[in-house]
C-alpha cells in the first residue's frame, strides 16, 4: 500500500475510534503508529477524505461523513482531466458527465480560497474568493486533484 493510502487509512481508523479535536492531536496519534506527516500533508489528506469538524457532547471533533454527505476529493480525482486558468477564473475539465460530482466535491471541501463552482457536463467553472486569485487556486487544485 502506498504511503498516502496507509496514512489515510490510519486517519480513518483514528477518527472512527476516538474524539480528535485538533490536527496536532491527530498528527500525534499518527506518530504513535509510526506515521510521520507534516501539517500541510495532514490537511490535504483530511480534505481528500472529506473530514469535517462537528460539535458533539464532548466539544468539537473531526469526523468523516459515511452517510454520503460530503463527497471526498479522492474518489473524484480519476474523473479530472485538467485544470486551466486565467488570472481570474479556473476551469476544471472532467470526463463526460462527471462535472457535477467534481464540483460538489470541491464545494464540500470548503477550500478557503474557493468561492463556488458551476458544473456543466464535462467542465467545472471554479470561482476564487479573490478577484485575481485564479492562478493560486489553479495551482492548489492541480495538487489536490493530482493533475499537471
Amino acid at each position: 500500500m502506498a504511503r498516502a493510502e496507509t496514512r489515510r487509512e490510519a486517519i480513518r481508523e483514528i477518527l472512527a475510534r476516538r474524539a480528535v479535536s485538533t490536527q496536532e492531536t491527530l498528527r500525534r496519534q499518527l506518530a504513535a503508529r509510526g506515521i510521520r506527516a507534516a501539517q500541510a500533508t495532514l490537511s490535504r489528506d483530511m480534505v481528500a477524505l472529506g473530514v469535517r469538524r462537528t460539535a458533539g457532547t464532548g466539544g468539537r471533533r473531526y469526523v468523516i461523513d459515511s452517510d454520503g454527505g460530503a463527497l471526498p476529493i479522492e474518489p473524484v480525482r480519476q474523473l479530472v482531466d485538467s485544470v486551466d486558468c486565467n488570472a481570474v477564473m479556473v476551469v476544471v475539465r472532467t470526463k463526460a458527465g462527471a462535472a457535477a460530482p467534481v464540483a460538489r466535491a470541491l464545494d464540500e471541501a470548503r477550500l478557503p480560497d474557493l468561492l463556488g463552482t458551476v458544473a456543466g457536463d464535462d467542465t467545472v467553472l471554479v470561482v476564487p474568493v479573490a478577484a485575481h486569485g485564479g492562478n493560486a487556486l489553479a495551482r492548489r487544485l492541480r495538487r489536490l486533484l493530482g493533475v499537471g
